[in-house]
């Protein structure tokens, strides 16, 4: 595509850029055909960035971590999806004000409910960030009662779990959901813990599904455990690609057919 004045500019902010959702995106916008150029970026000065956003007629920004949360002060016009949770992950530009969403939360609710999870599991949550926020309201919202919020950190997880009316532990213990979802990056390419996983052994083993929200790998050590052990798994690479998707259609207002995004998320983690 011939970048021209009238080029539409997207972009992420995220404290450990990828390739994924540029690859993804510009997939989608030459497959389409449409005028717009998608590009990764990190910032030190959030604030900075999001006038950038304002002021140079930037059309959409991904979010991510650790930048869900602190966008929020920034943003002018707060959706269901994000207000709802407290969690930002999408920013569309509309003539200088930013609209902020959260396709997260839309892209696991989807995901429980085209797995046929029976509500009747338990279910652990491991973190209590903004990904965490969003995996809980789904949830929550899925039907399931039985949930643990497991967080390290008192004061978000104790009030992550109060405010859906959870529980709270900073570890399992003895305890064997029959669900366990990881949304910390423990297991995430590039970080200490990439070799880690964010329960047990014998949690795992114990448990009838897992969903891990890290994407990259997309066979965390979580997902190649439980895939091996035959159990129903949801990856993060499924939670990105329909986030991003959903994405796509606020910046652009074309909705990609299912087809379209499988190709556009193969080719972003190839």
């Amino acid at each position: 595509m011939l970048l021209d004045k009238d080029t539409q500019l997207c972009i992420s902010l995220s404290g450990r850029p990828s390739n994924i959702g540029t690859r993804f995106h510009n997939y989608l916008y030459d497959e389409l055909d449409l005028n717009y150029v998608y590009k990764a970026f990190t910032t030190s000065d959030l604030a900075a960035a999001v006038s950038g956003i304002r002021g140079l007629g930037v059309r959409g920004c991904g979010v991510s971590m650790p930048f869900k949360e602190r966008i929020i002060e920034l943003v002018d016009v707060m959706h269901d999806s994000a207000s709802a949770i407290d969690s930002v992950n999408t920013v569309v530009n509309e003539d200088g004000v930013l609209h902020a969403y959260n396709t997260d939360y839309e892209a696991v609710a989807q995901l429980l409910r085209e797995n046929s999870l029976p509500t009747s599991l338990s279910v652990a949550v491991a973190g209590s960030g903004g990904m965490a926020k969003a995996v809980v309201a789904a949830v929550r919202d899925h039907g399931f009662q039985d949930v643990v919020v497991v967080a390290r950190n008192s004061g978000s997880g104790n009030a992550l779990a109060d405010r859906y009316e959870f529980s709270w532990t900073s570890d399992l213990g003895e305890r064997t959901p029959g669900l366990l979802v990881n949304a910390t990056p423990i297991g995430m390419a590039g970080r200490a813990e990439s070799a880690d996983l964010p329960f047990s052994d014998s949690t795992v083993a114990a448990a009838q599904a897992v969903f891990d929200v890290v994407a990259m790998p997309p066979d965390t050590p979580l997902v190649r455990a439980a895939t091996e052990q035959g159990k129903t798994v949801i990856t993060g690479a499924q939670v990105i690609a329909l986030q991003a998707a959903e994405q796509f259609a606020l910046y652009t207002g074309v909705r990609p057919s299912p087809d379209q995004i499988t190709r556009a998320s193969e080719f972003s983690r190839s």
